[in-house]
């Protein structure tokens, strides 16, 4: 208890260079924490961007890149699949539900989407969570829009605002269909999910506005079958999601499908596409624990040198605690709870620091990156790093604790002030 109470009183004696050391321990610790919350929130948050589906049905390209295009909204695809096919592969036996989806046009950079009134009914993402309205309800007529949450929050949409949708995906667009506005009736809670970045529109809407018939309004006034006037006929669709009564019906289908004669098409299990992607984005993890691995790393280094260059600036003082009775291994146990010390504190402030960035960082990550990020208590995963950089942080101080064990008291009392 004496010697760890001299170490703090020593090292509160040089707390210039100390609060340096533990503040390079601290952002690296922090940086670890970090960046590993980041990495499992960020798997965890890819693979729940859509659950409870058993196949995704488009044009014959490859399954990430179906995938991509029909889910995360990256990319596109050249072919679609036709109405015919759509109408033939759902009304095969075992088929519970399905949803048609139409992309290929925009607002201000946003994705549209164009469905039925099934998307809202059976989609889902996480654990099987259903999507849920934040204020209104899902349209109910050819010219209305439902918005994600972050279409609203950004663009500050309200119920009942007119938006115009633009020819072309991404923020330039070569038309823009003015003389078909439509007006916001729904908008959805957030989901973590591209889906926060997406407007809804019927399916039959994209046929309206790209000339298939006359304008929404002209349209809307003369609806008599509501359901079928939201799908209509269109002649293609991008892609279609499938649901099953049973595992059996998934792979026999989905064998039919990719067998199909009258086009080319694909059908892919989304979760197992899933897994794949992240497999191929395993380096990216691996990068970033090198990247954690290498600044704590430097942290430590960095630590002792500064404990090495202190050191020999203390011979004196250690000569003197030699001349007042310590032993070799007084000093030895000293410098090493000096280390320890310095090291603990340096962890407890990163963790502070951990959990006010991401506290600060998680409505960023949600909104722009798609990452739920969760404030938790810390995994003894978390935990065992953290025992691992004590651990390295005791091991660096026995080496300069080593060498003021062998610091003589003819050594210390030699030196000139």
């Amino acid at each position: 208890m004496i010697i760890a109470k001299l170490a703090y009183k020593s090292l509160l004696n040089r707390r210039a260079s100390v609060l340096l050391t533990l503040f390079t321990i601290a952002i690296s610790v922090m940086l670890l924490l970090s960046i590993e919350r980041v990495r499992i929130d960020a798997k965890s948050s890819f693979s729940n961007t859509i659950s409870g589906t058993d196949l995704i049905v488009g044009a014959r390209t490859g399954d990430i890149q179906l995938l991509l295009s029909s889910v995360f909204r990256i990319g596109h695809t050249n072919n679609g699949v036709s109405w015919k096919s759509y109408e033939y592969i759902t009304n095969q036996r075992g088929v519970k539900w399905s949803i048609p989806i139409s992309l290929g046009d925009s607002h201000k950079g946003q994705a549209v989407l164009g469905t039925t009134l099934d998307y809202f009914s059976h989609y889902r993402f996480a654990k099987k969570q259903n999507l849920t309205f934040n204020k209104g309800h899902p349209f109910a007529a050819i010219n209305e829009v439902v918005l994600g949450s972050e279409v609203a929050n950004k663009l500050g949409y309200k119920l009942n605002d007119s938006i115009v949708i633009s020819h072309g995906m991404g923020n330039t667009s070569f038309h823009h269909h003015d003389d078909n506005p439509f007006k916001v009736v729904g908008i959805l809670n957030p989901t973590g999910t591209p889906v926060d970045k997406t407007l809804h529109i019927p399916l039959a809407a994209i046929d309206l506005i790209h000339g298939g018939k006359a304008s929404l309004e002209h349209e809307h006034e003369h609806e008599h079958d509501e359901h079928n006037n939201l799908v209509g006929h269109p002649k293609q669709i991008t892609a279609f999601l499938m649901g099953f009564n049973s595992p059996l019906y998934t792979l026999q289908i989905r064998r039919n499908i990719n067998q199909y004669k009258p086009e080319a098409l694909l059908g892919i299990m989304p979760t197992v596409t899933l897994k794949e992607l992240w497999e191929m984005l395993a380096i990216v993890e691996k990068i970033l624990l090198l990247f954690s691995a290498v600044v704590v790393l430097v942290s430590l280094l960095g630590m002792l040198t500064t404990l090495l260059a202190n050191l020999s600036q203390r011979r004196r003082e250690l000569a003197i605690l030699r001349s007042v009775g310590a032993r070799p291994w007084h000093l030895f146990t000293l410098i090493s709870i000096e280390s320890l010390l310095t090291t603990l504190l340096g962890c407890l402030v990163g963790s502070a620091l951990y959990y006010l960035v991401i506290f600060s960082a998680g409505g960023y990550l949600q909104s722009h990156a798609g990452i739920s990020v969760n404030i938790t208590m810390l995994s003894y995963y978390e935990l065992g790093l953290i025992g691992v950089i004590m651990a390295a942080g005791f091991v660096i101080g026995l080496i300069p604790a080593t060498r003021a064990y062998f610091y003589s008291l003819s050594d210390g009392m030699s030196i000139k002030a």
